[in-house]
């Protein structure tokens, strides 16, 4: 079995062009929609600078985390047949991420998308192609001991059912599940073979309420219903109450872990927190362990611009712990 992988992650891929905005040039507002930005209309406008960032989503993001905690990592993914997609497959394997299994579709182009920076957030302008979805043939040797399915087109529905269908022939092989905007959309009723052979899913508060239709104000209805679906380790992020987690016996809280410095951007944060918690679980961590790892790599992300550059090895994430301060801990709740 010297060729099987640690974890194969399916989802989409994308470039992604950053423009940081001049902090006078706009501003924002609420009302009973959400929270808007603003900028003067039919104008030139200065910005700040812009920056090109490769092989990015949350799929192509948690590869990057999973490979550099040093897991054989491979991916499933998509990609035009343009210099953007050579360009990222290019970035994928500079992080020792196998990329036999990305597709090159001929005649399409590769996602691009564009990310107004705007302080420490951003707002994505999003398009993705409509690829003709196929899951690939892998030979036994090739067969992981995990995948992690993340963000998806919508035009890829049916996809579920052929991952749906190779997890049921691979019984041993467990599925992290983090799913994006439009596996969300889908309902659970739709995908429901893919929620319940879920070893791990990981929701934000938001996100939990959306696709269980639990009670906001009620953590332990949002993990009850997020078990019922046949989830075997609930989690759901809080942003700045941390996270809370549960594998049918226990139930723990979570703590961020402090920032050194105020984040530049928060891209990719919660791409970190649940890829380095799935890679932790992978290492055979306890959930008190993943739950101690991932807000320390969630942490670092947002020091840097855009999801991977502040991706930490186990080494560089194992110091960070060390040095965390006594309450760093989950505690019961």
């Amino acid at each position: 079995m010297a060729d099987q992988m640690d974890v194969v992650c399916i989802g989409d891929i994308v470039t992604d062009a950053f423009i940081k905005l001049i902090d006078d040039q706009a501003n924002t507002y609420e009302n009973e929609q959400g929270k808007w930005i603003a900028m003067q209309f039919g104008t030139k406008l200065p910005y700040d600078h812009a920056e090109i960032l490769e092989a990015v989503g949350n799929a192509a993001n948690a590869a990057v985390a999973f490979s550099r905690l040093g897991l054989e990592t491979a991916f499933v993914t998509n990609v035009g047949n343009d210099q953007h997609g050579r360009d990222m497959i290019a970035s994928l394997e500079k992080d020792h991420i196998k990329t036999h299994f990305v597709r090159i579709n001929h005649g399409k182009k590769s996602n691009y998308h564009y990310v107004l920076w705007y302080k420490e957030e951003r707002t994505i302008l999003i398009k993705h192609e409509a690829y003709d979805y196929h899951w690939p043939h892998l030979r036994p040797a090739e067969v992981p001991k995990w995948v992690y399915f993340s963000s998806i087109s919508d035009h890829a529905i049916p996809y579920h059912d052929q991952v749906a269908d190779w997890l049921e022939e691979n019984p041993a092989v467990k599925m992290a599940f983090q799913p994006g905007t439009f596996q969300m959309e889908a309902g659970t009723e739709r995908l429901k073979r893919i929620y319940a052979r879920s070893e791990v899913m990981i929701l934000n508060r938001e996100e939990a309420v959306f696709v269980t239709h639990g009670n906001y104000d009620n953590l332990h209805d949002l993990l009850d219903r997020m078990h019922g679906l046949g989830v075997k380790i609930a989690v759901i992020t809080d942003g700045p109450d941390g996270a809370y987690a549960s594998d049918g016996q226990q139930r723990l809280k979570m703590p961020l872990y402090p920032d050194p410095a105020p984040p530049k951007e928060r891209t990719g944060a919660g791409d970190a927190f649940a890829s380095t918690f799935v890679a932790a679980i992978i290492k055979g961590n306890t959930l008190e362990g993943a739950l101690q790892w991932a807000p320390i790599n969630s942490m670092n992300v947002v020091q840097e611009v855009g999801a991977q550059a502040g991706l930490l090895s186990e080494r560089h994430l194992e110091e960070f712990l060390r040095k965390s301060p006594d309450w760093y801990k989950p505690t019961p709740f």
